[in-house]
């Protein structure tokens, strides 16, 4: 018993209880899983502690990654910042069904991230405040097919590092996803894909990635066939509807990205039909803006969040009370 005590992962955060912890932050925590037509999800809440939240924000985590680890800092920061925020683990990722590491249709995952979202905001507590969208990296991508797919239904949105255009390197070859499709699918779930080292390339702090390698619930393994044919679909689908962009949104990027291309942002800032959009780059950061970066740049990068969903629920809440 001894043993397997010792060898349970420990929470990021150390040896304190977590419900302690969440206090600790401000913040009044619950889990739980939602049933969708596609699957069970498993679910998190950050609400603040002492206070009636002013808006909500609904959170989606990348590739490989789920939502009770080291993301749940940009849902606790929002939750500080006086906003009840929501984030559920992707099918196919964390406690949440499916295989793991398996992205097997990225519109259904949309579709039942957002299914959980929409029954958050349309709810009796909920319903009415200002409600924003977060994703970073794929989730960003995901993001912009939850707007796709509900345009009318989101205040805004922020981006970090999202999921548009693949660099050269990171691409998924060509030549294997043709050979492996003659398999009629039977290779779908085969984790055989060069892995490129993302999360290495993704991380600039060597002490964050240390932490972010300990998620005990993060994917490991090489990607699954069928996962990189739906990101190179996502990719193309994206820059084939940019202007469907309509949403209020802020992107942000580092301008050293090696795992999505920076220049993804600039192309969505540009295309978006949007008439309220706003660009981030900061200089010399890699791809994961919040949890793998110095201080400095997680700090600027979440003061520039702040501000940004801060002035919105702002207008927003001022005009409604004219």
């Amino acid at each position: 018993m001894a043993e397997a005590q010792a060898e349970k992962p420990v929470n990021f955060w150390g040896d304190l209880p977590e419900e302690e912890y969440y206090k600790s932050q401000g913040v009044k925590h619950s889990a739980g899983y939602f049933k969708t037509p596609n699957g069970q999800i498993f679910t998190n809440s950050f609400l603040p502690l002492d206070a009636k939240p002013k808006g909500i924000v609904c959170l989606t985590h990348g590739y490989g990654g789920d939502t009770s680890w080291m993301f749940q800092i940009i849902a606790i920061n929002y939750a500080q910042w006086g906003y009840a925020a929501f984030a559920a683990d992707l099918l196919g990722h964390g406690r949440s069904d499916g295989i793991h590491g398996y992205v097997w249709n990225v519109h259904k995952l949309a579709e039942t991230a957002l299914s959980y979202f929409q029954s958050v905001r349309d709810s009796e507590e909920y319903k009415g405040l200002p409600a924003f969208l977060f994703g970073e990296s794929m989730g960003g991508a995901l993001t912009l097919l939850m707007h796709f797919q509900d345009p009318q239904g989101w205040d805004g949105a922020m981006l970090t590092a999202p999921l548009i255009i693949m660099p050269e390197a990171m691409k998924p070859s060509w030549v294997l996803l043709t050979a492996y499709s003659f398999l009629l699918g039977f290779a779908d779930t085969w984790a055989v894909m060069p892995e490129n080292n993302i999360v290495r390339k993704a991380i600039r702090d060597p002490a964050k990635g240390k932490v972010i390698g300990g998620n005990p619930k993060r994917y490991t393994g090489k990607p699954r066939v069928g996962t990189m044919r739906e990101l190179r679909g996502l990719t193309i689908y994206l820059q084939q509807n940019l202007e469907k962009v309509t949403i209020p949104f802020l992107v942000m990027h580092g301008t050293d990205d090696v795992v999505t291309d920076p220049q993804s942002s600039q192309v969505l800032f540009d295309k978006a039909s949007s008439k309220d959009k706003s660009l981030k780059f900061y200089e010399g950061a890699y791809h994961s803006l919040i949890q793998g970066e110095p201080d400095e740049t997680k700090n600027a990068v979440l003061r520039d969040m702040r501000e940004w969903v801060d002035q919105r629920t702002e207008n927003i809440l001022n005009s409604r009370s004219v």
